[in-house]
């Protein structure tokens, strides 16, 4: 038995059901469609916070009825003390703590990358004269929830990562990073065993401002095409982030494409050293019957085994909706998310939203990039209009 423990253990579970393994699901939200891929649900908080002594009493109690190990998603950046006590009550299944502590280290983080020659914005741990092209980026929140323009912090957030750089800390230090306007964001998928890894492919990512917010995540498509001087790129950085943090299973690259066309420089942002939402992208890893991105991610884990990186077979892509006002989703709105195609994170008739909140995702593929975005914009606005429209 395992299991899965985020935020939101959605995709994570649904990946193992696919691939005939039902997790136990750990998460705040219990949508409809993670209580039904998952073996069964466990609630650890409330969003957008997961409850320490919840998930910790979760996982003892999994471990007294036999389970194996656990999966971690997102939700755990902020407090890798909490996920080192969780990795004691359960094996945790993926990156170690400590070495997650050091990557989430920005200090130790862009030093390492500098030492290295891997290309990155400009950052700095003392707040800018003039704010100006400068973004500030938090240590509690993910998915582009923790990042601000300079200037739009929340009061007192600039003091405390100048307060904290380089000491303990229970979350790591914020810091500010140099805006790059007009860069196309993406990142890369990877499966690693703590010495190696294999790039499974990259992918362009969406973001979107929300509120004082400019670069939320807002959903990714892949794997597209790249040139080979920026795959290249990619996988040179990757290679030594491995060996360095020592990462293990899914996770992610996130980096920038600045400039045109072949010329563009490749900008590392940061690593993701868990199972990321564009693992989704990826549903078949290595021959036929060896099965999908969970599995693999199993092995690498556990025996070290890596796959090939799989051929192209087509584009598939995510998006992530946003309410734009504030309600309560009464029964019948929420039997509509229900019966309609393709959309998954389906919330529980009485969950009450706050504009900005995440509502719900929706997938898509095909073989045309320009057409996924087209018919996943046409979606979310129509699935936005008719929540906004009173009976």
């Amino acid at each position: 038995m395992l299991a899965a423990a985020a935020l939101s253990a959605r995709a994570l579970v649904e990946l193992g059901a696919q691939d005939g393994l039902a997790l136990v699901a750990l998460d705040v939200y219990g949508d409809v469609d993670t209580c039904r891929a998952a073996r069964r649900w466990m609630p650890i908080g409330a969003a957008p916070r997961i409850d320490g002594a919840r998930l910790l009493a979760a996982l003892a109690g999994l471990a007294g009825d036999g389970a194996s190990g656990w999966i971690a998603g997102s939700g755990f950046e902020e407090d890798i003390d909490l996920l080192e006590e969780a990795a004691r009550r359960l094996p945790l299944l993926g990156t170690a703590p400590a070495d997650l502590r050091r990557l989430l280290d920005p200090q130790a983080f862009f030093g390492f990358l500098d030492a290295q020659g891997i290309a990155h914005p400009p950052v700095r741990f003392d707040a800018p004269i003039d704010p100006a092209g400068w973004l500030f980026k938090g240590a509690r929140g993910c998915g582009g929830m923790q990042v601000w323009r300079a200037g739009d912090e929340p009061a007192g957030a600039g003091a405390a990562a100048a307060s904290s750089a380089g000491g303990p800390a229970r979350c790591p230090p914020g810091y500010w990073q140099r805006e790059r306007r007009g860069a196309t964001p993406m990142s890369a998928t990877y499966l690693a065993n703590g010495s190696a890894a294999t790039l499974l492919g990259c992918n362009r990512q969406r973001t979107q401002a929300i509120g004082t917010r400019p670069h939320v995540f807002g959903g990714v498509v892949g794997p597209v095409a790249v040139a080979e001087p920026v795959r290249r790129a990619v996988a040179f950085a990757l290679a030594r982030l491995v060996r360095e943090y020592r990462l293990r299973g899914l996770g992610s690259v996130d980096f920038l494409l600045a400039g045109p066309g072949d010329a563009a420089r490749v900008e590392i942002l940061e690593v993701n050293a868990r199972v990321p939402a564009s693992a989704a992208l990826y549903p078949q890893l290595g021959p036929p019957g060896a099965g999908g991105p969970l599995r693999a991610h199993l092995r690498a884990c556990l025996e070290g085994v890596l796959p090939a990186a799989p051929p192209a077979a087509g584009l598939r892509a995510i998006e992530i909706v946003y309410a734009r006002r504030g309600f309560a989703l009464d029964a019948a709105a929420a039997a509509q998310l229900a019966a309609t195609p393709r959309l998954h994170d389906v919330p529980r008739a009485g969950s009450r939203f706050e504009p900005g909140a995440p509502l719900c995702t929706l997938s898509a593929q095909g073989d045309d990039e320009a057409a996924l975005g087209a018919e996943l914009e046409r979606r979310r606005e129509a699935l936005l209009l008719s929540l906004e429209t009173p009976a």
